[in-house]
């Protein structure tokens, strides 16, 4: 049987991907290798979000492609193919194929064409045509362990203005509900504990398809349809959109998680319009202090961009006095780069790169402080832990408040059943992570 090589880079949202094209794959008789070397075919999926993700992506692809021996063949997909397949060719001319992100579907055809084919030309499979709703019957799914990732829409029509999705993705397209459903149920049957709903904007899903408050009947109607899935997550939410029924469905169903990942970007309402984003932090103090309100231990996890064009001291001071306001319980923090064909790059980048990451040390040195505050509270405290590892005596795992890969982690003594999730308490705590030891049960 012929053998494929994947190799994932860049957000959940490709792994999701990378899985659909490996079913497809598998289903047409390939098998995986974890060995580039005794594969017949070389995956790459890319990440073109920003430079230092391309970046990474060139250096994997040139590795591979001077590595690889003869009668292989190298196919780059994703967000970069998508987003500038000449630029690829260009550094790596022995690449065999390209495939873009909006059909990732189409592999069969490509593969089937690479292998009819004689180089020395390469094979572009690089379309412009809007993303469909579900463009393969296969489940939207990645399953890593007792922990999902679960693809409910594509694309985003949000305008924010140093975004380079839009020209890569399209406008937001949903997944249908009952598929949403049915790929959730499968997931279910497969034993895992956790499902995060992914998406470039999960507060936008169900919109264009005509549905209200679309997150929240979703969020309502998984609920039913896999009672037994303890956690459901939610990532990628937008500011503005998190409306107050959605606030009462995490408030009202226990696996609905206390956690969510809503991107602020800025807290200077003048930034935020240069970023065209909502300027309205007003709304988010609102918002927070409702949600916090309402949902008992709500985790609260931003992002926000630092040097952007025109950003003054004044206006990262807001930032900072923001930040230390809200106590966010993660933080994440990007310095500003120009990305070719967003509004923004018509800006002049007029903070230099030292300031840039001058910023990004001090916010981040705040947000350090502010996460080990936080963490110290727990100390004494029991939480849930999905458990994912173990070694020399140490299980690793997560609680509610740590998203995969994003979040920290839960350090427990001794050697905990992996993807079950076991009672820890808490017995020291770290900026990130939590140092726990497992809770001892009356009848033991």
């Amino acid at each position: 049987m012929p053998k494929y090589y994947l190799l994932t880079l860049g957000c959940a949202k490709n792994t999701v991907d990378s899985q659909g094209m490996a079913t497809l794959l598998e289903r047409a008789g390939y098998r995986a290798t974890d060995n580039p070397r005794r594969a017949d075919l070389l995956i790459v999926n890319t990440c073109g979000f920003i430079a230092p993700a391309r970046e990474e992506s060139l250096e994997v692809i040139r590795e591979l492609a001077k590595a690889r021996r003869k009668g292989q063949k190298l196919l780059v997909a994703g967000c970069w193919a998508q987003r500038d397949p000449q630029a690829i060719l260009q550094a790596v001319p022995e690449v065999d194929g390209l495939l873009g992100t909006r059909r990732w579907m189409d592999i069969l055809e490509v593969v089937r064409s690479l292998e009819r084919a004689s180089r020395p030309d390469p094979l572009v499979h690089v379309l412009d045509a809007p993303l469909s709703g579900d463009g393969a019957d296969v489940p939207y799914v990645a399953i890593q362990g007792a922990s999902a990732y679960l693809k409910i829409a594509d694309g985003c029509s949000r305008p924010c203005a140093f975004c380079a999705i839009p020209l890569i993705k399209g406008p937001a397209v949903s997944r249908p509900l009952e598929r949403v459903l049915e790929d959730a149920a499968f997931a279910a049957a497969q034993g895992v504990k956790e499902l995060n709903l992914i998406a470039q904007d999960t507060t936008a899903y169900g919109r264009d398809l005509g549905m209200e408050d679309g997150l929240a009947t979703l969020l309502e109607q998984l609920v039913e349809r896999v009672p037994k899935v303890p956690w459901i997550r939610v990532l990628y939410a937008f500011p503005g959109a998190v409306t107050p029924r959605l606030i009462d469905v995490m408030a009202r169903y226990p696996q609905v998680l206390p956690y969510l990942d809503l991107p602020l970007q800025h807290a200077h309402p003048a930034v935020l319009r240069r970023m065209r984003r909502p300027a309205d932090v007003g709304w988010v103090r609102r918002t927070v202090a409702q949600m916090r309100e309402r949902i008992p231990d709500l985790v609260i996890r931003t992002t926000f961009i630092v040097g952007y064009p025109g950003e003054t001291e004044e206006e990262f001071g807001t930032l900072l006095r923001f930040v230390e306001e809200m106590a966010f319980d993660r933080v994440g923090v990007f310095v500003y780069s120009h990305e070719e064909g967003t509004e923004a790059a018509r800006l002049t980048d007029n903070v230099p790169p030292e300031v840039k990451e001058e910023r990004r040390g001090r916010l981040m040195e705040l947000q350090q402080a502010i996460s080990l505050a936080k963490n110290r509270a727990l100390v004494g405290k029991t939480l849930d832990v999905l458990v994912e590892g173990y070694g020399d005596g140490i299980s690793v795992g997560r609680s509610y408040r740590d998203a995969p890969e994003i979040d920290g982690l839960v350090l427990v003594q001794g050697e905990l059943p992996v993807g079950e999730i076991v009672p820890v308490r808490v017995t020291a705590a770290l900026e990130y992570d939590l140092i726990g030891e497992p809770e001892k049960r009356a009848d033991d």
